[in-house]
């Protein structure tokens, strides 16, 4: 089933929910993770998508699960892919070669 609302980008998730809910910048932030500012900055402006290393810096960052941050990437590039443009000339592939 196709989804139609676009995914949330798991680092802007992780700015609303995290960073503004307890008021924490960008900067501080990547102290905390490790990263540099410039990094944790695409993150959470949607620009870079999350790393397996970045879900795992989040997961023992916020004490949450590493799969939380994987399943969002993962359900925001299905959804990308689901609704990007194809070229016309994509055709199925037969079941067997017709002799």
């Amino acid at each position: 089933m196709i989804q139609t609302r676009k995914p949330s980008h798991p680092g802007e998730f992780f700015k609303f929910t995290i960073l503004d809910e307890r008021k924490i910048s960008i900067t501080d932030a990547a102290t905390y993770l490790g990263v540099s500012r410039k990094a944790l900055s695409e993150f959470t402006n949607g620009k870079a998508k999350c790393s397996h290393a970045m879900a795992r810096r989040l997961s023992e960052s916020t004490g949450t699960g590493v799969s939380i941050w994987i399943n969002m990437q993962a359900k925001l590039d299905t959804w990308e892919a689901e609704n990007m443009p194809l070229p016309d000339n994509i055709q199925a592939i037969p079941d067997h070669k017709i002799a």
